[in-house]
């Protein structure tokens, strides 16, 4: 005789829920998502969500994590070519498309909406984002260093700069996505910024 397992089986896509949750926490804040609209946005009562994810801030880092390690995956595929013009070039173009995905399939740049939050409950989400910042711009820098070792390095840029400036327009560009500026407008700045350091 075999046994039935226990309890109502969980009727949600897991993926579909961090979406509706990141879209809620990009338009809203973390401290002005209400547990009550997370509930109307996710289609769960309170008490699913929290069986699911732990509390409102364990679903906010789930959603922060699950985008912001896309970031990750663009910027160790960029500095892996082996131009550093190809480098730079790939890395702001695919975070300008990553930025600007249909809403259909991702809720914006959550991060600057994770790094801006002053809800104690976040700050495991904030270190978290803080260190991925910090590692991603370290890989750029090691990157720039090797590039200028190589001689490709022709700005006359010191290669920590030439990373921070990189890094300082990729902020600019995920503020300005965030602002509802289009693909378009954000390229036109990657083929100015790239053209200027060219």
């Amino acid at each position: 005789m075999s046994s039935r397992p226990v309890g109502r089986p969980r009727m949600f896509d897991r993926d579909d829920a961090v979406l509706a949750a990141a879209r809620l926490f990009w338009s809203r804040g973390y401290s002005g998502t209400t547990t009550r609209a997370l509930s109307a946005a996710l289609g769960m009562s309170t008490s699913s969500i929290y069986a699911a994810f732990g509390s409102k801030a364990g679903l906010f880092e789930e959603a922060v994590r699950t985008y912001a390690e896309r970031y990750r995956t663009i910027y160790v595929e960029a500095c892996s070519e082996p131009d550093l013009e190809d480098v730079l070039s790939q890395l702001l173009r695919r975070s300008v498309e990553e930025f600007t995905q249909p809403s259909a399939r991702h809720p914006g740049c959550l991060i600057s909406s994770a790094a801006m939050t002053d809800a104690p409950d976040t700050i495991d989400t904030r270190t978290y984002v803080r260190e991925l910042h910090a590692t991603n711009e370290r890989l750029l820098r090691e990157r720039i260093e090797r590039a200028h070792g190589e001689g490709q390095l022709q700005t006359g840029i010191a290669p920590s700069t030439l990373a921070s400036l990189t890094q300082t327009l990729w902020h600019g560009l995920s503020a300005q996505s965030n602002q509802g500026l289009d693909r378009g407008a954000l390229m036109e700045i990657v083929d100015a910024a790239l053209g200027a350091l060219g």
